[in-house]
Order: C-alpha cells, then structure tokens, then sequence
C-alpha cells in the first residue's frame, strides 16, 4: 500500500510538472511564435538565424530540471529502499503497478533514434513506415496469448534460463551472450546517435550531452533498481509526449492546418502506405514492414529481457496484458505524432529543403534543425524538446542497464560459475554490475564515435539477435518434439548468416551501390543556397550489381533469423531424435499448443507421441499450485519430494515462502 501511495504521488508531481511546461511554453508564448513562424514560412534561413536561436539560459534549466528530478527518483528509491535484495533491485518485489509499468515498456521501446528518425524517414522516402503501427496491434493477442503465461507461470529473474531447462545450459549462455553484446553495442549507439545529430543543430557538446545521459542513467538505475527505472520511466514518457504534442501542435497552426498538410504530402508522393510489392529487397513495403515488423516487435515483446524483467515486477498476467495493451496503444500514439510532424516539415520546407540547399548534412537533423530555427525564439521549448530526447536516451539505457545485471548474475555467476549470492549481498553487486555495464556502455561511445558505418550495424544488429532469441523461445515453447541439438545448431546457423547479410549490406551502403531513392523537395525559395544534389531521377543505383542477400530489406532480418532459427532446429532434431513429449513438462509449453495436442484425436496423438493428458498435468499440479497459491514450509516439503525439477524447485521456494 506503501509503495503504491509513493509512485501515486510522484506520479501525480510528474503530471503537474508536464501541465505546467505545456502551458508555460504554449501558450505564453504561441502569439509571438506564429507570428515568427509566418514570416520565415517561405524564406531560406541562414547560419545566422541559426546562432540567434541558439540555446538559452531557460533551455538549459528546462533540460537540468528533467535530469534532475530523474536522479531525484533514484535518491527517493535508494533511501527508502535499505533492506533490497537482488529480487528488489532486479525485478521491483512484484509490487509495481500497472500504468507506471505500461509506460515503462513504451518509454524503453521508443529510443531517441526513432524520435529524430521517423519524421525523417518520412520527409525523405514517406509514410510506408507507419505502417508498423499495425505492427503494434498484432503483437500483443500473439505474446498475450502464447509467451506471457509461460514467462508468468515459471517468474525466472533471467528470461534465458527457460532454454537452459527446456534445452540445455549451453543454449542459456549463448543466448545471454548474444544478448550482453547486443545490448552494450545498441545502447551506445541510441545515446550517441542522437546527441551527434542534436549537437550540429544546437551547438551543444556531443560528448557533455553523452556524458550528461549516462551518469544520470547509471546514478538512478545503480541506486533504485527496477523501482526507480519504472517510475523514471514513467516521468519521462511524459516529457517526451508533452513535447511532441507541442511541437507537432504549433507546427501544425504554422503551415495552415491540415489542408495544407495533406494535401502537399499528397503532391510529393508522401502518402504511400499500400505498396504491396512482394520483393524483399524493397527497403519499406507493406510486406516488410507489416509482417518483418511484426516479427521485430514480437523480439521486442517476447524475448527481450529488458521487457520480460519489467512483466515481472507486478503481480499477475492480466496486469500484464493490461499493460503491454497500453504500451502498445501508446506506441502507435507517439510514433503518429511523430510522423505527423514530418509531415508538417515537408510542408513547411516545400520551397527550401534544407539538406539539398545543405543547411544539413543529415536527414536525422532535420526535427532539430526545424525547432531550433522556427521555434527558438521561444526561450525553453529547444530545452523541452532536447529534453524529450535525452528522455528517451535515458528511458533505454536505464532499462539495458539493469537488464545486464540480471542475466549476468542469473545466467553466468550463479549458473555458469556456481557462485551463490548471498540474498544481502544480491542488490550490492546487482547496483555495480549496472555501474559497470554503464561504464562500459559509455567507453563504448568514443569507439562508435570513429566508426562511419558501425552505426548502421549495430541497429540492424538489435533486430538480427533479436530474432535468433526469439526463434530459440519459439522453438521451445510452440515446438514440443524440438531437442537442444536442434535448437543449437539453428540459432548458430542464423546468427552467422544474418550477421554476414548485415555487414554485407553495410559495406554496399557505404561503397555507394546501395542508395535509395529519396522523394522530390524544391528549392525555389533558398535565400543561401550553397550547393545542390541530383534530383532523384539522375541518380543511378548500382543496386542489381550488389549480391542478393545483401540487398534485403533490414525489417526482415528478425524474421529471417527467427524462421531459420525454428526450421533448422526442427530439422535437426528430427534427424537426430526428437524429445520424448513425456519429459517435456507442461509449463515449458505454451498453453494454447498444449490445448492443441490434447484435442488431436488419439491416433493422431499416439503418432505424434503426446502422452496421456492426466500423466504430465499431475506432475505440473505442483509447479502450479506452488506459483499460483502462497503456501508454507510444511507444504512445499511435500511438494519438493514429488517435484520433477530442480531449478524450478529453487525459484517455487523463493516464490512462495512466506513473507
């Protein structure tokens, strides 16, 4: 009750904050700022516009405001929080509501990446990429129904130990792995991306902007674990919407409204969303970002652990799936404002492009570059809007951190080192671990930072292993027959082809043979003007020349990953022997699989070999009388002589030992 008066609270001081930022900036300041923005509607805006705009006193005490009260939440959790132990720090007690939860998951799966790349991708190839808002809707009825109750059912700190007791350690300790090297890579690069594009716009320092992210990050996160993220995270999804709802909304009253929006999205070709080109190597089709971003968001839903930690830390599945409905409304939420607001910018820029008249030398610039110039003047909106970035830095960093900490504790000291933590001991080395990871994050940055194209790789990287990992839980959990053979020699075969598709297109892309065609912007009204592209029908593409593999589409790499994944694991399994269904145990599989088999007709059961229903439902009474009902020492002694399973035994005793 404690717990949920305190989140309620500074929820309620996060509100008031955001209201009063919104009002601050909308309205004290939305006559001078129409008035600004007509009269430069049509007029190229040179360097100097650009250093009068510059950032002020007041952005800089927007920002500091925002990155304090996020290390405030850390201090908040840190002190009242004394007696943590590792389930505590890693997975917030179970205690965490519902909403603050939901907003979590949406703040760490939107990064500051897509906050800058959407609107550009938009103003340069168009709106086929909203698409994947469908995306959004398919994946929650699918994790909803096949993953979350296994997740839930078992309650493992670390997301991987499933494939250790379905397959084998072996496929545990890749999968983690595989996930720690994703992870460091993909978090220095969401910080580092953004703050390069945001620093030649606003002239802030790349490296103090980087620098700002990850100690607020590894203060806040090493201090209140999962308690603190959650509720951080919360805090600064609300920053982020505010500040996209503003900018998108005076944008909008600044070209005329949606008439004129529409309609000259409509006359440059913008408004493509039904391209239902089948070819896989089309960058955005409906195709490939329906169904390939599916299979991306379903990695993101069902076999991250950042995610699946966060499922965790409240009490029951329907909370849950209240909340995964909630993250997933608010991600087609945030990403339509988004694209809105590209929209607004190819509007706006309609006689003066700013990358062809080279004011830019970056798509991803283009938001920034827009606010700073016809938003500027109004002293602390450039802060909200730096504010809402930083946010969404912070939002996934913070997560990646305490992620680390578990699978590393869960899956290589306890289980590949056999070193028992002390449960007092547990929440110390979980907070250094995430100083560590944060640490090492951030050394990593300088490295990314004098790498042109490793960028690129390490999202399309995010993506690859993400759908190896998901395949891995598929397998096991859809797949009853599937053997660790199987699932080892399939994940290793996709791993190694994707990465060498990856690189592959990588390297056509920074050779020049790999160019996309980007959508028509005039020039008409540039007042400084230094230099023009092609337009885009003098370009010519070497794209045939480039090897087939390394022509396919990034947003089908999860998919491919997952399916090579499930089909080669399958295979191998069917040639080497598959697993008697009888050993495997029935809380290993999803439920809606198990439904399927025990309703097969009995021959078709007896040739698929599912065991009589009562003989493995008898067994796993205990595993879910023992999850679903608190029970006390006496009781789980019995419950352990009959048990099939040590390491669910362990988790059970953790579980429902009374409080």
């Amino acid at each position: 009750m404690i717990e949920v008066i305190k989140w309620h609270t500074i929820l309620r001081l996060n509100t008031i904050i955001i209201v009063f930022l919104v009002v601050l900036f909308g309205f004290s300041t939305a006559q001078a700022s129409l008035l600004h923005l007509e009269s430069t509607q049509n007029k190229g805006i040179c360097q100097e516009e650009l250093q009068r705009n510059a950032f002020s006193w007041a952005d800089y005490l927007v920002l500091a405001t925002m990155l304090i009260i996020s290390c405030g939440i850390g201090v908040f959790y840190g002190c009242f929080n004394k007696s943590q132990n590792s389930d505590d720090f890693l997975l917030g007690g179970s205690t965490m509501g519902t909403f603050p939860m939901a907003m979590s998951l949406a703040a760490s799966f939107i990064t500051a990446i897509e906050l800058l790349g959407n609107p550009a991708e938009l103003y340069t190839h168009g709106l086929q990429f909203w698409m994947i808002c469908i995306s959004f809707i398919l994946v929650v009825p699918l994790t909803s129904a096949f993953y979350l109750p296994v997740f839930l059912n078992l309650r493992l700190t670390s997301s991987y130990e499933y494939l250790s007791l379905r397959f084998s350690p072996s496929i545990r300790y890749l999968a983690s792995g595989l996930y720690i090297l994703q992870m460091i890579l993909y978090t220095s690069v969401a910080v580092y991306a953004p703050a390069l594009a945001l620093s030649k716009v606003t002239k802030i320092n790349v490296y103090l902007a980087v620098t700002a992210v990850y100690v607020v990050c590894i203060f806040y996160a090493s201090q209140g674990g999962m308690k603190a993220v959650i509720i951080a995270d919360t805090f600064q999804a609300a920053v982020l919407i505010g500040s996209l709802l503003l900018i998108a909304g005076l944008g909008y009253i600044a070209v005329g409204g949606t008439g004129a929006i529409w309609s000259h999205n409509y006359v440059t070709d913008r408004l493509e969303i039904f391209n239902f080109d089948p070819d896989m190597t089309v960058r955005h089709s409906f195709w490939s970002v329906v169904v390939g971003g599916t299979f991306y968001w379903m990695t993101m839903f069902c076999s991250n652990q950042a995610s699946i930690q966060k499922y965790l830390s409240v009490e029951s599945i329907s909370q849950v799936r209240k909340a995964i409905w909630t993250s997933a409304i608010g991600l087609v939420l945030i990403y339509s404002i988004n694209f809105y607001t590209g929209m607004i910018m190819v509007t706006h820029y309609k006689d003066c492009d700013p990358l062809t008249s080279k004011q830019i030398s970056a798509s991803d610039e283009i938001l920034p570059y827009y606010i700073i110039n016809e938003m500027g003047h109004m002293k602390g909106l450039t802060g909200f809007f730096v504010a809402g970035i930083f946010a969404a830095s912070l939002g996934t960093v913070a997560s990646a951190l305490n992620s680390l900490a578990a699978v590393t504790i869960e899956d290589f000291i306890e289980a590949a080192f056999k070193k028992k933590i002390p449960a007092k001991k547990g929440a110390f080395i979980a907070k250094s671990l995430s100083i560590l990871y944060g640490a090492l994050s951030f050394a990593l940055v300088f490295v990314v930072a004098n790498s042109g194209s490793v960028m690129q790789v390490a999202i399309s990287f995010n993506g690859m292993v993400g759908g190896v990992t998901f395949g891995l839980f598929s397998l096991g959990m859809l797949f009853p027959w599937a053997n660790s053979k199987g699932a080892l020699f399939g994940s290793v075969i996709a791993t190694v082809l994707i990465t060498f598709m990856c690189i592959g297109q990588q390297v056509a892309i920074a050779s020049g043979n790999l160019e996309e065609q980007m959508k028509p912007m005039g020039t008409n009204n540039c007042s400084c003007i230094t230099m023009t592209r092609e337009a885009p029908e003098d370009i010519v593409s070497n794209k045939d020349s480039v090897f087939v593999l390394y022509r396919v589409s990034y947003i089908w790499y999860s998919g491919i990953g997952c399916v090579i994944t499930i089909v080669l694991g399958l295979v191998i399994s069917f040639i080497t022997g598959t697993t008697n269904l009888s050993d495997v145990e029935n809380v290993y599989i999803s439920p809606p699989i198990l439904k399927f088999l025990y309703w097969l007709p009995d021959n078709i059961k007896q040739f698929l070999g599912v065991p009589h229903k009562s003989i493995n439902f008898m067994r796993n009474n205990f595993v879910k009388e023992a999850v679903m009902v608190k029970i006390n020492e006496e009781e789980f002694h019995e419950v352990k002589q009959n048990n099939f399973n040590e390491q669910i035994k362990k988790k059970i005793r953790k579980l429902s030992a009374p409080s």
